[in-house]
């Protein structure tokens, strides 16, 4: 009975170690994780800068030397000058959602949706269920991210002809449902994907790096789809709002 109860001890207290050693692993990672999307926002704030004041300043000049006195500018010139200034400041803007920071996240998440390009055989919706306030700026920057990736993987693959983004804020929670009528794929197929390569591989990286994303705000991701009857993926979020002083009036999104 002694080396029963021995044993038994034993295997509970290996398996508590396991455990912890398993914890201590993930949380490892989790803080790993998060440092690198801190550190990616933040190479992406200077690369928007570096386009902003040096190449848009540049190519600003080009024109200005292009319409000096005695010169007669070729129409064409120009118009590629003004083109490459319209992209410069279209990446910019991607990099670093300008919307985001002086109006929130309400009126970022509309100009998210409405800068989707669209013939005709696509529309792209915004929903919520309540006015939406204002989050800390690290929350409201990894939701608006969350929802950046969403919609780019459905433009990328869904081949779809509507999209939807459902918002729902909650106490302490906010929920993101994306919904498409598209093409599917796999879930199978997802759960076998492995973890970014030390070269940045693309195949499944836009569902990986959202993976990353929620689970840095320590939320929940679900996912239903199969091939040919479309993809619905909910994003359930932890977020902490602004202090009352600071948290402007609510906006609504339906769109």
């Amino acid at each position: 009975m002694a080396l029963v109860g021995f044993a038994v001890r034993y295997q509970h207290s290996k398996l508590r170690q396991q455990q912890e050693v398993a914890q201590l692993q993930e949380a490892a990672q989790q803080q790993a994780l998060a440092a690198a999307l801190v550190a990616q926002e933040d190479e992406r704030q200077r690369i928007a800068g570096e386009l902003h004041d040096g190449v848009g300043t540049i190519l600003a000049l080009a024109k200005l030397h292009l319409y000096a006195p005695g010169t007669t500018p070729a129409p064409e010139a120009s118009r590629l000058i003004d083109q490459a200034v319209a992209e410069v400041r279209r990446i910019s803007r991607n990099l670093q959602p300008a919307t985001l920071q002086q109006l929130g996240l309400a009126q970022a998440l509309r100009a998210l949706v409405q800068a989707v390009p669209t013939d005709g055989s696509l529309e792209v919706r915004l929903e919520s269920d309540a006015p939406l306030g204002r989050f800390i700026p690290p929350h409201e920057l990894m939701v608006y991210r969350i929802s950046q990736e969403l919609l780019a993987n459905g433009l990328r693959h869904a081949q779809a002809r509507h999209i939807t983004l459902r918002v729902q804020p909650g106490p302490g929670i906010l929920t993101l449902i994306y919904t498409d009528d598209g093409q599917g794929f796999d879930p199978a197929a997802l759960e076998e994907l492995p973890p970014p390569g030390p070269h940045g591989q693309t195949v499944g990286m836009g569902l990986i790096n959202l993976r990353s994303r929620v689970a840095v705000l320590g939320g929940q991701l679900k996912y239903h789809t199969e091939p040919g009857r479309g993809t619905r993926v909910e994003a359930v979020l932890p977020v902490t709002l602004l202090p009352a002083s600071q948290n402007s009036p609510s906006y609504s999104l339906n769109s």
